[in-house]
């Protein structure tokens, strides 16, 4: 049996899902190797390969994870979410109190005796997905009762989103987005998705009060520039112009791999920005190519939804693949000028070690429940 048969025997589950992991990550190594090369002549005196390994072992790291969660039953995940959801909290009131601080914003912690930094809110946000998951299939029955509907999901939601929104707004805010779209979708009573949303707005007013008398906590500056640049700025801010050079310099096929030139002017051309890079070097067939693989992978989570016997592993698979296409649709808008400057990576592409692991992990968990899935059909 050849090495390409035996992969294909063992990866069961939704193929197509394994085929846009696969794609993603490739894009993502050869597109990191590429934009780091400004930033490797700074910190590392030209040694372009320090950044490319560093990231593929995230990668290869990321896709083994994956290949763990893969092989657990889905059903697992929801016995572990309360545990996952009551420890993602002290650790965001960590990272608020204590958290180590990059562009004046603090999302991150340093492990310690090790160079290697955790952002706590991609734990955070995968944990209350899936605790979401739990609770909303645990009172399918019962759920217009406001006890079944209050504090087990609105306040957990509340609670987490208000804890990862003054570092990191644009992460609160496509959680919470998620979130609100599981409840409906989930067929919450629609008055308890209605006192989510306005709930939220009344959490995010107080956000802003607080931020007034403790700017060094909650970066309402920060929120307030941004909008401000969006909407008074046609060309958008100097990230903005230069993704918008990138994008038009790469015209239909591209500049080639590896011949860049404003990875030498955008701030952060391996995360936020990568997708102007993917497409000044691989044209608009590499971009429409990286929106291709997104929009399948929702369509395909979709397919799982309706498959799925149970109704957590369609909860489950609903809100994961939801996030990762928001996030990778977020960032792809932010770099046409289409949104604010968010911050928010391209899910699976952008360099990031947590990003990496976790979206990865997420990947796991939807191929674990297309696996199961498949076994019973």
């Amino acid at each position: 049996m050849s090495l390409g048969t035996r992969i294909y025997a063992e990866l069961r589950g939704d193929r197509v899902i394994w085929m846009i992991l696969a794609i993603l990550s490739l894009f993502s190594v050869l597109a990191v190797y590429s934009s780091t090369g400004s930033i490797a002549f700074k910190v590392h005196g030209g040694n372009m390969e320090f950044y490319l390994i560093k990231h593929g072992i995230f990668i290869f790291g990321g896709l083994f994870i994956a290949y763990l969660c893969y092989l657990l039953h889905y059903m697992n995940y929801s016995k572990a979410a309360p545990v996952l959801l009551i420890l993602s909290i002290p650790l965001l009131v960590y990272t608020i109190a204590n958290g180590a601080e990059y562009n004046e914003a603090r999302r991150w912690i340093s492990l310690p005796g090790m160079d290697f930094t955790f952002q706590t809110s991609d734990f955070a946000k995968l944990a209350l997905i899936i605790y979401v998951a739990r609770m909303i299939s645990a009172k399918q029955d019962y759920i217009k009762d406001f006890n079944s509907a209050f504090l087990p999901i609105i306040v957990p939601i509340l609670i987490i989103c208000g804890l990862i929104a003054p570092a990191d707004l644009s992460t609160a805010l496509l959680l919470f987005t998620t979130c609100l779209l599981m409840m409906f979708m989930g067929r919450v009573d629609i008055k308890y998705v209605i006192l989510l949303l306005f709930l939220g707005i009344v959490v995010f007013a107080f956000l802003i009060v607080i931020g007034r008398f403790f700017p060094e906590v909650v970066r309402v500056e920060t929120w307030v520039s941004r909008m401000t640049d969006f909407v008074v700025n046609s060309d958008g801010g100097y990230q903005v112009q230069q993704s918008k050079i990138a994008i038009a310099s790469g015209e239909l096929f591209g500049l080639g791999p590896g011949n860049s030139i404003q990875r030498n002017y955008l701030p952060a051309p391996y995360s936020d920005f990568i997708y102007g890079i993917i497409c000044e070097e691989y044209g608009l067939v590499g971009g429409l190519t990286l929106i291709v693989l997104y929009v399948m992978l929702f369509f395909r989570c979709v397919s799982i939804v309706t498959r799925s016997p149970k109704a957590f592993g369609a909860m489950l698979v609903l809100g994961l693949g939801l996030h990762i296409v928001m996030q990778a649709l977020t960032n792809i808008a932010v770099s046409v000028h289409l949104l604010p400057v968010t911050g928010l990576t391209l899910p699976m592409v952008s360099m990031g070690g947590t990003s990496i692991i976790f979206t990865s992990v997420a990947f796991g968990i939807i191929l674990s429940a297309s696996r199961y899935i498949e076994k019973i059909a």
